[in-house]
């Protein structure tokens, strides 16, 4: 998708504007009415899509989201070690340029940094337990790597 192309939906507007000095804790407070709780520290990339207004969207405040990142309802992307008080290994995690995050998926980190790699897809209702490499393709519960994607058509999108 050019940048021309690239219209944001109202919600996607709010996501951005999260990170504005006056405005923007009012902006998360409407992404939460909406359904998507996306606190201010997380960094969001370029042309973020948000499918069907962010519903259900949790995203862990230590996240890093890249550019044209496609994120479907009722996506977590988390800590999996959220039962301990202390002692958590957990440092972050990066979704990079170019992913797609299928309706209802679950990536989850124990420790240390969980990277889904540039232009990896999780399919709907996986759980990502492990970080991924380039154009991968991951399913189930928890995700498998079952194949790799096509650049080119990612970039044609």
């Amino acid at each position: 998708m050019s940048n021309s192309e690239y219209q944001p939906s109202f919600v996607e507007k709010l996501v951005y504007m999260r990170q504005k000095p006056l405005i923007g804790k009012v902006a998360y407070y409407m992404l939460v009415v909406f359904g998507a709780d996306i606190p201010r520290s997380v960094k969001i990339g370029k042309q973020l899509r948000l499918q069907h207004w962010g519903n259900g969207v949790v995203i862990h405040n230590l996240a890093t989201i890249g550019d044209r990142v496609n994120i479907f309802n009722g996506v977590t992307i988390g800590r999996a070690d959220a039962y301990r008080k202390s002692g958590t290994k957990f440092v972050g995690i990066e979704i990079e340029d170019d992913v797609m995050l299928g309706s209802g998926c679950k990536v989850l980190c124990k420790e240390g940094t969980l990277r889904v790699g540039k232009g990896t897809s999780i399919g709907a209702n996986a759980v990502l337990l492990q970080s991924t490499g380039e154009y991968e393709i991951w399913v189930g519960a928890p995700a498998k790597c079952v194949g790799k994607r096509d650049p080119e058509e990612i970039n044609q999108c």
